[in-house]
């Protein structure tokens, strides 16, 4: 093979495969899934950009996200020296692809933020990513992580911890799907999402992170918070 096609794990490659293979080494990692009937979702993004507001389903799903996340504070906790330590604020992490890199700076105290400065963030965040000028605080800064596979045919998938974080979120691609309706027998069609989650299981069970997906799932399907009315 020609020296040129070897990908050498130097640079910022070796810097990921060290945190990768760190992660793996140090937590015992378990991925829960689930899919979500999106339809309040896209009703809330359609009503910000009625608004003259443009923002992301990652950035609807963050929020949500802090809601649930003061009801489970463990799912928002760093391992330090001495033991697993919650955290009073939230800063989420948000994965960003690059060419031949992955970063997932953090959006800090993000639970302070009303949704339109979430999506501020957010694109600052990706924007700076792009042009190399994030700082080590942010890179190494958050409390939890979401990472986004939405704009590719993934719906479920296995996202490795951020250690010394305690949970990471994944959003798979939004597709129409069959879905039983209310009543329990009515088949429609509606927006389906699917949602990853890996915690680490030394320190979190599977019933408390089975009861976090589902109350993550129940907040996105009922909007509560995520229209320009409730910001």
């Amino acid at each position: 093979m020609a020296a040129d096609n070897i990908l050498r794990l130097t640079g910022i490659r070796g810097i990921i495969a060290q945190k990768m293979s760190e992660s793996l080494q140090k937590t015992a990692q378990l991925s829960f899934f689930c899919d979500i009937d999106a339809s309040a979702l896209v009703a809330a993004r359609n009503a910000w950009k009625a608004a003259g507001t443009k923002l992301g389903y990652e950035d609807l799903i963050i929020a949500a996200l802090i809601s649930v996340l003061r009801e489970f504070p463990l799912f928002n906790a760093v391992e330090t020296t001495q033991g697993v330590e919650p955290q009073e604020q939230i800063h989420v992490g948000c994965a960003i692809a690059l060419p031949g890199a992955l970063v997932a700076p953090a959006i800090f105290d993000a639970g302070s933020l009303p949704l339109p400065d979430i999506a501020q963030r957010r694109t600052d965040l990706v924007e700076r990513a792009r042009a190399n000028k994030l700082s080590i605080a942010e890179l190494t800064g958050a409390t939890v992580t979401v990472t986004n596979l939405g704009l590719t045919r993934v719906e479920h998938f296995t996202p490795i911890l951020s250690y010394p974080q305690q949970a990471i979120i994944g959003l798979g691609r939004m597709t129409p799907k069959p879905w039983v309706a209310q009543d329990g027998e009515t088949i429609v069609v509606r927006p389906v999402m699917g949602l990853s989650l890996t915690v680490d299981h030394r320190i979190i069970d599977g019933a408390p992170a089975g009861d976090f997906l589902t109350r993550l799932a129940q907040q996105l399907e009922g909007g509560t918070g995520l229209s320009p009315a409730e910001n």
